[in-house]
């Protein structure tokens, strides 16, 4: 297909989307579930497990393999314009106040999830059908340990967003939490990739370029946002004028912690906790926001879904490996955040609902497999049993944490 032809599919391929996000969101609504967890279902029925089953030419035609690398990128400033807003609606004083939880709650969702994954790594590296040929035991396990380690991130700060808990003690010390979680699993995944490809240097940008970026942005970067909000709040022309430096920024934010291998979204997320609060602040969130919600960041769920299939789990077999890492993903994240968060003097409460929030896996989850799918360390048939455990415990946040939190008194 042309280029031409390539945009002009894209803007059906919008509309399709968001009908589809639209419809799944409100069914799932009826339910307790949040509108992100509509989009990451609708995801997975426009792809190959749902409408390529029971239509596959019309699925073939509607999204051409040629027109995913387009998907992917608007998803990507969707997704990073959408964290940026989560760091502006982020407070540092209530992190401040529990560092010592949040590092604490943080090492502990990762180091069991991680030591749990490895194991089972161990268990099937021998085994034919879940790592490639070329992955030794020594990769395998740290990989499949990053990636039951890994928190929805994203998906963890649109549920705090909705349920308008972001200035909220619980709300702040799972964003901290999730934030050191993820960002210590793609360093894990950077050795990974890094004894993979025979490269030191990968594990070393990605170590060392997350410590330059906070390093930076919390010193220099400040003074530089600080000015750029005061002279956004003079008028309403250099508010748009300082706008769109503060895009500028952002981009490449998003470029420099994509290029060293953590992911755009932190980078977004570092830059917007940055930004002074006040009247510019304000207004660039209620710029930024319902763009970034209603039309670019359902992308991000789609694209992931088009290469979600359920069809290749068709064994007894395979269902007790699905069973397992489902069993080992809850019981290492959401009972050893629990743990931490009691031992560090976190009320029951407090501590149940972080371990709900954190257990969520989502679409961070689907990025860390797709990278092990495309750097052939997984097959296909690991990559869907993993998805299913994704979406079962992001499914599990929403009901456990209203359950646990929203509708039970505060204990001591």
């Amino acid at each position: 297909m042309s280029p031409f032809e390539l945009s002009v599919r894209f803007f059906l391929q919008l509309a399709i989307i968001l009908c589809a996000c639209k419809a799944v969101g409100w069914l799932v609504s009826r339910f307790g579930q949040p509108p992100v967890v509509g989009e990451m279902i609708a995801g997975v029925l426009l792809g190959p497990s749902l409408l390529g089953l029971l239509a596959p030419h019309w699925q073939a035609q509607l999204f051409p393999p040629a027109s995913k690398p387009i998907l992917f990128s608007v998803a990507q400033v969707g997704l990073v314009l959408y964290m940026f807003v989560v760091g502006l609606e982020f407070r540092i004083d209530l992190v401040r106040d529990r560092l010592r939880s949040a590092i604490a709650i943080s090492a502990s969702g990762i180091l069991a999830p991680f030591l749990l994954g490895c194991l089972i790594a161990w268990w099937l590296v021998g085994r034919q059908g879940f790592f490639t040929a070329e992955v030794n035991v020594w990769q395998a396990m740290p990989y499949l340990g990053a990636a039951m380690a890994i928190t929805a991130f994203p998906m963890l700060a649109r549920i705090i967003v909705e349920r308008k808990l972001t200035g909220t003690p619980v709300g702040a010390l799972a964003l901290a939490s999730g934030a050191i979680d993820d960002a210590a699993a793609w360093c894990v995944l950077a050795l990974v990739l890094a004894s993979f490809a025979n490269d030191p240097s990968i594990a070393l940008y990605a170590i060392g370029g997350s410590i330059l970026l906070v390093a930076f942005t919390f010193t220099l970067g400040k003074r530089l946002l600080g000015v750029i909000a005061t002279r956004g709040e003079r008028s309403e022309a250099d508010s748009r004028h300082m706008f769109g430096w503060l895009l500028v920024l952002l981009m490449l934010a998003a470029w420099f912690t994509d290029s060293i291998g953590i992911y755009a979204v932190f980078g977004a997320f570092v830059l917007g906790a940055a930004v002074p609060r006040g009247k510019f602040t304000e207004q660039v969130q209620s710029r930024i926001e319902p763009i970034a919600t209603q039309l670019l960041l359902p992308l991000f769920f789609i694209y992931s879904g088009l290469n979600t299939r359920f069809d290749l789990v068709n064994e007894a077999g395979l269902w007790l490996v699905a069973s397992v890492v489902l069993v080992a993903a809850v019981a290492g994240k959401m009972g050893a955040c629990y743990l931490a968060a009691r031992a560090c003097g976190e009320s029951h409460r407090d501590g149940l609902g972080v371990g709900a929030l954190m257990n969520a896996r989502g679409l961070m989850e689907l990025i860390i497999l797709n990278i092990g799918l495309e750097r052939g360390l997984i097959t296909p048939t690991l990559f869907t049993i993993m998805v299913l455990m994704a979406i079962v415990t992001t499914l599990m946040a929403t009901p456990l944490f209203e359950a646990v939190y929203l509708r039970r008194p505060k204990l001591a």
